[in-house]
Protein backbone atom coordinates (compact mmCIF):
# COMPACT_ATOMS: atom_id res chain seq x y z
CA UNK A 1 0.00 0.00 0.00
CA UNK A 2 2.99 2.38 0.28
CA UNK A 3 3.22 3.28 -3.36
CA UNK A 4 -0.43 4.37 -3.54
CA UNK A 5 0.60 7.41 -1.11
CA UNK A 6 3.40 8.99 -3.09
CA UNK A 7 2.23 12.59 -4.25
CA UNK A 8 2.99 13.75 -7.52
CA UNK A 9 5.81 16.29 -7.28
CA UNK A 10 6.60 19.02 -9.47
CA UNK A 11 10.19 19.48 -10.07
CA UNK A 12 12.45 21.54 -12.11
CA UNK A 13 14.59 18.59 -12.66
CA UNK A 14 14.48 14.83 -13.11
CA UNK A 15 16.46 12.11 -11.89
CA UNK A 16 16.73 9.77 -14.89
CA UNK A 17 20.11 7.63 -14.41
CA UNK A 18 22.12 6.57 -11.66
CA UNK A 19 25.08 9.22 -12.88
CA UNK A 20 22.97 12.55 -13.14
CA UNK A 21 20.77 14.54 -12.20
CA UNK A 22 19.54 16.89 -15.28
CA UNK A 23 19.53 20.55 -15.34
CA UNK A 24 15.96 21.99 -17.47
CA UNK A 25 17.64 22.41 -20.55
CA UNK A 26 19.37 19.35 -20.75
CA UNK A 27 16.48 17.52 -19.90
CA UNK A 28 13.95 19.05 -22.62
CA UNK A 29 17.06 18.06 -24.89
CA UNK A 30 16.92 14.63 -23.81
CA UNK A 31 13.04 14.17 -23.95
CA UNK A 32 12.99 15.21 -27.53
CA UNK A 33 15.77 12.98 -28.18
CA UNK A 34 14.41 10.04 -26.44
CA UNK A 35 10.52 10.97 -28.19
CA UNK A 36 11.77 10.91 -31.36
CA UNK A 37 13.62 7.39 -30.83
CA UNK A 38 10.47 6.27 -29.59
CA UNK A 39 8.42 6.97 -32.41
CA UNK A 40 11.26 6.71 -35.35
CA UNK A 41 11.78 8.99 -38.56
CA UNK A 42 8.04 9.31 -39.03
CA UNK A 43 6.94 11.09 -35.68
CA UNK A 44 7.92 15.02 -35.80
CA UNK A 45 8.32 16.68 -32.48
CA UNK A 46 7.51 20.26 -31.99
CA UNK A 47 6.86 22.66 -29.99
CA UNK A 48 4.19 24.12 -28.12
CA UNK A 49 2.08 22.80 -30.54
CA UNK A 50 0.64 19.19 -29.37
CA UNK A 51 2.02 15.83 -30.85
CA UNK A 52 0.04 14.34 -33.56
CA UNK A 53 -1.16 10.98 -32.67
CA UNK A 54 -0.52 8.82 -36.01
CA UNK A 55 -3.26 6.27 -36.60
CA UNK A 56 -1.90 2.60 -36.09
CA UNK A 57 -3.44 -0.96 -37.59
CA UNK A 58 -4.73 -1.35 -41.40
CA UNK A 59 -8.28 -3.12 -42.44
CA UNK A 60 -5.66 -5.86 -43.45
CA UNK A 61 -4.62 -6.19 -39.99
CA UNK A 62 -6.63 -4.78 -37.65
CA UNK A 63 -5.78 -4.33 -34.10
CA UNK A 64 -6.12 -6.62 -31.32
CA UNK A 65 -6.48 -5.92 -27.68
CA UNK A 66 -5.59 -8.18 -24.28
CA UNK A 67 -6.60 -7.47 -20.61
CA UNK A 68 -4.62 -8.61 -17.66
CA UNK A 69 -4.80 -8.24 -14.19
CA UNK A 70 -1.43 -8.06 -12.45
CA UNK A 71 -2.17 -6.60 -9.25
CA UNK A 72 -2.19 -2.53 -8.97
CA UNK A 73 -2.97 -1.26 -12.52
CA UNK A 74 -1.05 2.06 -11.90
CA UNK A 75 2.21 -0.69 -12.64
CA UNK A 76 0.33 -2.86 -14.81
CA UNK A 77 -0.07 -0.20 -17.36
CA UNK A 78 3.85 0.84 -17.37
CA UNK A 79 4.74 -2.71 -17.79
CA UNK A 80 3.18 -3.01 -20.85
CA UNK A 81 3.46 0.45 -22.64
CA UNK A 82 7.18 0.35 -24.00
CA UNK A 83 6.95 -2.69 -25.45
CA UNK A 84 7.14 -2.94 -29.66
CA UNK A 85 3.94 -3.57 -30.88
CA UNK A 86 1.93 -1.99 -28.28
CA UNK A 87 -0.20 0.68 -28.80
CA UNK A 88 -2.51 2.29 -26.25
CA UNK A 89 -3.02 0.82 -22.63
CA UNK A 90 -5.09 1.80 -20.37
CA UNK A 91 -6.73 0.90 -16.86
CA UNK A 92 -9.87 -0.51 -15.77
CA UNK A 93 -11.89 -3.10 -13.45
CA UNK A 94 -13.13 -6.41 -15.04
CA UNK A 95 -14.02 -9.63 -13.87
CA UNK A 96 -16.90 -8.72 -10.88
CA UNK A 97 -20.66 -8.60 -11.22
CA UNK A 98 -21.03 -5.07 -10.34
CA UNK A 99 -22.42 -2.88 -13.02
CA UNK A 100 -20.34 0.20 -13.70
CA UNK A 101 -17.67 0.00 -10.76
CA UNK A 102 -15.58 2.52 -9.19
CA UNK A 103 -12.26 2.81 -7.32
CA UNK A 104 -13.95 3.03 -4.52
CA UNK A 105 -16.66 0.74 -4.99
CA UNK A 106 -15.50 -2.62 -7.01
CA UNK A 107 -17.14 -5.45 -4.85
CA UNK A 108 -15.96 -8.12 -6.88
CA UNK A 109 -13.58 -6.34 -9.72
CA UNK A 110 -10.00 -6.64 -10.50
CA UNK A 111 -8.01 -4.11 -11.55
CA UNK A 112 -6.59 -4.92 -14.70
CA UNK A 113 -4.60 -3.21 -17.72
CA UNK A 114 -6.05 -3.29 -21.21
CA UNK A 115 -3.52 -3.66 -24.12
CA UNK A 116 -4.18 -2.82 -27.57
CA UNK A 117 -1.41 -4.27 -30.07
CA UNK A 118 -0.53 -4.95 -33.52
CA UNK A 119 -0.34 -8.43 -33.96
CA UNK A 120 2.47 -8.02 -36.87
CA UNK A 121 4.57 -6.67 -34.06
CA UNK A 122 4.18 -8.62 -31.03
CA UNK A 123 1.98 -11.79 -30.69
CA UNK A 124 -0.30 -12.52 -27.60
CA UNK A 125 1.82 -15.46 -26.58
CA UNK A 126 4.54 -12.02 -25.91
CA UNK A 127 1.85 -10.38 -24.05
CA UNK A 128 1.08 -13.35 -21.74
CA UNK A 129 4.86 -14.13 -21.18
CA UNK A 130 5.84 -10.10 -19.80
CA UNK A 131 2.30 -11.15 -18.04
CA UNK A 132 4.05 -14.05 -15.87
CA UNK A 133 7.42 -12.67 -15.54
CA UNK A 134 5.77 -8.58 -14.12
CA UNK A 135 4.26 -10.39 -11.05
CA UNK A 136 3.85 -13.18 -8.11
CA UNK A 137 1.42 -15.24 -10.14
CA UNK A 138 1.49 -17.72 -7.34
CA UNK A 139 0.78 -14.95 -4.30
CA UNK A 140 -2.73 -15.43 -3.12
CA UNK A 141 -5.38 -12.16 -3.21
CA UNK A 142 -2.92 -9.57 -3.99
CA UNK A 143 0.52 -8.63 -4.89
CA UNK A 144 2.92 -7.47 -2.48
CA UNK A 145 2.14 -5.45 -0.12
CA UNK A 146 -1.28 -4.80 -2.13
CA UNK A 147 -3.62 -7.32 -0.53
CA UNK A 148 -7.26 -8.09 -1.56
CA UNK A 149 -9.14 -9.41 -4.38
CA UNK A 150 -9.12 -6.33 -6.72
CA UNK A 151 -5.49 -7.27 -7.01
CA UNK A 152 -5.63 -10.78 -8.19
CA UNK A 153 -4.10 -12.54 -11.07
CA UNK A 154 -6.19 -13.03 -14.44
CA UNK A 155 -5.98 -13.37 -17.42
CA UNK A 156 -9.25 -12.19 -19.28
CA UNK A 157 -9.69 -14.26 -22.81
CA UNK A 158 -11.91 -13.30 -25.61
CA UNK A 159 -12.06 -15.79 -27.29
CA UNK A 160 -11.45 -19.77 -27.99
CA UNK A 161 -7.70 -19.34 -29.03
CA UNK A 162 -6.60 -16.33 -26.45
CA UNK A 163 -8.32 -19.60 -23.99
CA UNK A 164 -6.05 -22.61 -25.05
CA UNK A 165 -3.09 -19.81 -24.76
CA UNK A 166 -3.55 -18.71 -22.12
CA UNK A 167 -4.64 -22.23 -20.41
CA UNK A 168 -0.85 -23.46 -21.90
CA UNK A 169 0.94 -20.79 -20.74
CA UNK A 170 -0.58 -21.33 -16.92
CA UNK A 171 0.58 -24.85 -17.21
CA UNK A 172 3.92 -24.08 -18.59
CA UNK A 173 3.70 -21.71 -15.12
CA UNK A 174 3.11 -24.04 -13.24
CA UNK A 175 5.97 -26.71 -14.29
CA UNK A 176 8.37 -23.82 -13.02
CA UNK A 177 7.92 -25.08 -9.57
CA UNK A 178 5.75 -27.61 -7.68
CA UNK A 179 6.27 -26.43 -4.42
CA UNK A 180 3.34 -23.63 -4.74
CA UNK A 181 0.41 -23.47 -6.99
CA UNK A 182 -0.17 -21.05 -9.42
CA UNK A 183 -3.17 -18.82 -8.65
CA UNK A 184 -3.68 -17.10 -11.99
CA UNK A 185 -7.46 -17.55 -12.89
CA UNK A 186 -8.09 -17.81 -17.08
CA UNK A 187 -11.63 -15.43 -17.02
CA UNK A 188 -13.69 -15.10 -20.40
CA UNK A 189 -13.80 -11.27 -20.52
CA UNK A 190 -17.51 -9.97 -20.22
CA UNK A 191 -17.03 -6.17 -19.43
CA UNK A 192 -14.00 -3.94 -19.25
CA UNK A 193 -14.95 -0.81 -17.45
CA UNK A 194 -12.48 2.31 -17.49
CA UNK A 195 -11.01 3.26 -14.46
CA UNK A 196 -11.15 7.05 -13.49
CA UNK A 197 -9.49 9.30 -15.56
CA UNK A 198 -7.06 10.02 -12.41
CA UNK A 199 -5.66 6.77 -12.36
CA UNK A 200 -4.76 6.44 -16.18
CA UNK A 201 -1.03 6.69 -17.58
CA UNK A 202 -0.47 7.27 -13.63
CA UNK A 203 3.05 6.90 -13.37
CA UNK A 204 3.48 9.39 -16.53
CA UNK A 205 1.37 12.02 -14.77
CA UNK A 206 3.53 12.07 -11.76
CA UNK A 207 5.91 14.25 -13.53
CA UNK A 208 4.60 17.24 -14.71
CA UNK A 209 7.36 18.33 -17.08
CA UNK A 210 6.72 15.48 -19.26
CA UNK A 211 2.99 16.38 -19.92
CA UNK A 212 3.90 19.67 -20.72
CA UNK A 213 7.07 18.52 -23.07
CA UNK A 214 4.33 16.18 -24.93
CA UNK A 215 1.62 19.22 -25.74
CA UNK A 216 -0.84 19.15 -22.04
CA UNK A 217 -2.85 16.91 -24.25
CA UNK A 218 -6.58 16.59 -23.21
CA UNK A 219 -7.35 13.66 -21.08
CA UNK A 220 -9.40 12.53 -23.89
CA UNK A 221 -6.25 12.41 -25.86
CA UNK A 222 -3.91 11.12 -23.40
CA UNK A 223 -5.47 7.96 -22.65
CA UNK A 224 -5.75 6.95 -26.41
CA UNK A 225 -1.90 8.53 -27.11
CA UNK A 226 0.54 5.61 -28.28
CA UNK A 227 3.21 8.14 -27.21
CA UNK A 228 1.77 8.47 -23.85
CA UNK A 229 1.34 4.49 -23.35
CA UNK A 230 5.56 4.60 -24.03
CA UNK A 231 6.12 8.07 -22.25
CA UNK A 232 3.96 6.42 -18.87
CA UNK A 233 6.46 2.80 -18.92
CA UNK A 234 9.24 5.55 -19.28
CA UNK A 235 8.35 7.79 -16.49
CA UNK A 236 8.35 4.08 -14.00
CA UNK A 237 11.72 3.02 -15.76
CA UNK A 238 9.80 -0.10 -16.49
CA UNK A 239 10.75 0.45 -20.46
CA UNK A 240 13.21 -2.75 -22.06
CA UNK A 241 16.42 -2.99 -21.14
CA UNK A 242 17.84 -2.19 -24.78
CA UNK A 243 15.70 0.85 -24.52
CA UNK A 244 17.35 1.71 -21.23
CA UNK A 245 20.11 1.67 -22.45
CA UNK A 246 19.62 3.83 -25.77
CA UNK A 247 18.49 6.11 -23.27
CA UNK A 248 21.62 6.17 -21.22
CA UNK A 249 23.45 6.38 -23.91
CA UNK A 250 21.38 9.50 -25.00
CA UNK A 251 21.90 11.30 -21.84
CA UNK A 252 25.35 11.03 -21.88
CA UNK A 253 25.95 12.25 -25.24
CA UNK A 254 23.58 15.05 -24.22
CA UNK A 255 25.73 16.14 -21.29
CA UNK A 256 28.82 15.40 -23.14
CA UNK A 257 27.64 17.94 -25.97
CA UNK A 258 25.38 20.52 -24.24
CA UNK A 259 22.72 20.06 -27.13
CA UNK A 260 20.43 23.01 -27.40
CA UNK A 261 16.52 22.18 -27.24
CA UNK A 262 15.32 20.63 -30.59
CA UNK A 263 12.04 21.90 -31.83
CA UNK A 264 11.84 19.65 -35.11
CA UNK A 265 13.42 15.97 -35.23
Amino acid sequence: MEERSRPLSVTRSIRLSRSATLSLPNLLALVVVVLASFLGNAQSIRFPNRIPDPAAGSAGQPLRTAVFALGSFWRSEAVFGCLDGVVRTAVGYAGGSKPNPEYRSLRDHAECVQVEYDPRLISYRQLLDVFWSSHDSRQVLGQGPDVGSQYRSIIFTNGTEESRLAALSKEREQTKSKSSVVTTQIQHLETFYPAEPEHQKFELKRHPLLLQLMGNLPEEELQKSRLAAKMNSFAAELCPPHIQRQIDAKIGDIIRKTWPVLRDV
